[in-house]
């Protein structure tokens, strides 16, 4: 890996202003295209988990006494020198992730508009005033922060997914102890220089890698810990939710996904099929928000199937660094695992498949695939694959495709391709999904409140909304006026 700025792979953890660990346990990081070792980071506990929490305590005092004002800039800083570096962080995301050169220049320009986008929301926290119930009285409304932030981020998105839960924590004035994922703490550790640089205070910013449980049971326990954001399964999230009941945490959760994509009889099929590829193929179907059941009506299916297939053979699929690629590696040989075990399982019930190979690559390299002649019974309608698996499902009647989209616990996002401006409005009210995609096949955005329902989380991320997950509403009442 060349960087031009080498100052950015960093193989301690930022704890308190100080890079630190060279003594402790190494876990080594492979590059998922290549097999090779990337580097080492500690391996960390519990006992470190707390002293982070401690320095974050203490840091979170001085920290929310700072200016909305002189907030913003310090994050201002940190976007500026997050985009003078975006070639450096893109080609650290690939290495160590795997997704394309090309996705990985973009994720480094979304993870920077969350960085951007609060430090502006930084200076919007408004409180307010209410008319009293009473001539002797006044009541007003205040917004403080929650206190020190846990997050614990995955490995799909290793930089986007820190921006947009820190940029919110420490424009509302918290301190944050973040835990990424096993698989990428280069990408992490890369933006904690940056952000020393920038000038945000020792201990405000901590980044611990090494044992989950250890470090995510300091974070659940800790009554100084106020708030708990977590990106990654509900299986995960459901435990941290269980964890934190003990400190009665405030948490948000942004879980897994099983997202219908429906395409009705007078869509544009042309549009439906660019948007199938964006939805279905971005980090290689390695989203929570990747079409995982694609619902299409009878009288379109042959028309959208036969120019589906023809864009996705125009795909490349190889090492993401190679610029001509444009799907990269999956994670690891679990992930190629279940994309298979999903392929297999609806071979056996009787789907065909169209595009792809039964046999499994020796390597992590998963071309795409499709097949048809999905029905509700099959393992990917309640499974979300997480990987290049596009499943094609029948259906003749509204109704019955948004009954069936709905046949899930999970709520994150839905997309559907229509003409009708009736139906866009009908169809996206009766989705069970905290995010409706109409004739959109990307619909992620700082300025949009992101999160889903059901089973797939609490609280929302980006937008106005951001921020208001890391405030808490203070009412004071004065009398004897």
């Amino acid at each position: 890996m060349k960087l031009q700025n080498t100052s950015l792979f960093k193989q301690q953890c930022y704890i308190n202003g100080q890079w630190i660990g060279e003594a402790a346990e190494k876990q080594s990081i492979f590059n998922p295209a290549t097999a090779e070792k990337v580097g080492e980071v500690p391996v960390l506990g519990r006992e470190e988990a707390e002293y982070c929490i401690e320095v974050a305590s203490k840091a979170q005092k001085e920290w929310k006494t700072r200016t909305a004002k002189e907030r913003c800039n310090l994050l201002k800083k940190w976007f500026d020198l997050i985009q003078e570096n975006s070639d450096d962080l893109a080609a650290i995301i690939t290495t160590e992730q795997g997704k394309s050169i090309i996705e990985a220049k973009g994720e480094v320009a979304y993870a920077a508009s969350f960085i951007e986008w609060f430090a502006e929301e930084a200076k919007r926290a408004y409180g307010e005033t209410i008319p009293a119930h009473k001539t002797d009285a006044r009541i007003v409304v205040t917004k403080e922060p929650i206190g020190v932030v846990g997050a614990i981020t995955p490995w799909n998105f290793p930089a986007a997914m820190i921006t947009r839960k820190c940029g919110p924590a420490l424009a509302a004035g918290c301190s944050v102890v973040l835990k990424p994922a096993p698989d990428t703490p280069f990408t992490a550790l890369a933006l904690g220089v940056l952000a020393e640089e920038a000038g945000i205070p020792a201990g405000v910013f901590n980044i611990i890698t090494g044992d989950a449980a250890g470090i995510g049971g300091a974070l659940t326990d800790s009554k100084t810990v106020r708030k708990v954001s977590f990106t990654g399964s509900t299986q995960v999230g459901k435990l941290l939710m269980s964890q934190s009941s003990g400190s009665v945490k405030k948490l948000s959760l942004e879980l897994g996904g099983n997202a219908p994509f429906i395409v009705f009889e007078d869509a544009d099929i042309d549009a439906a099929v660019q948007g199938t590829v964006i939805a279905k193929l971005r980090n290689a179907g390695q989203t929570c928000v990747c079409a995982n059941r694609i619902f299409v009506h009878r009288d379109v299916q042959s028309e959208y199937v036969a120019k589906l297939k023809v864009a996705f053979e125009k795909l490349s699929v190889g090492n993401g660094m190679d610029p001509t690629n444009h799907i990269g590696s999956m994670i690891n040989q679990a992930g190629i695992d279940k994309v298979y075990e999903h392929l297999n399982d609806a071979l056996e019930k009787g789907a065909e498949l169209e595009l792809g190979s039964q046999q499994k690559p020796a390597d992590l390299f998963c071309s795409p695939m499709i097949v048809t002649g999905m029905t509700d019974g099959m393992r990917v309608a309640s499974e979300e694959t997480f990987g290049p698996l596009a499943a094609i499902f029948t259906f003749d009647s509204e109704d019955e495709v948004i009954e069936r989209a709905n046949q899930t616990d999970a709520g994150l996002v839905a997309y559907f391709y229509s003409q009708s401006l009736r139906r866009s409005w009908q169809v996206s009210e009766q989705l069970e999904a905290g995010m409706i995609g109409i004739n959109e096949g990307l619909i992620s955005t700082e300025v949009a409140p992101f999160g889903g329902v059901k089973e797939s989380g609490l609280g929302r991320e980006g937008a106005r909304q951001g921020i208001e997950d890391y405030l808490e509403t203070k009412y004071m009442l004065m009398g004897g006026l």
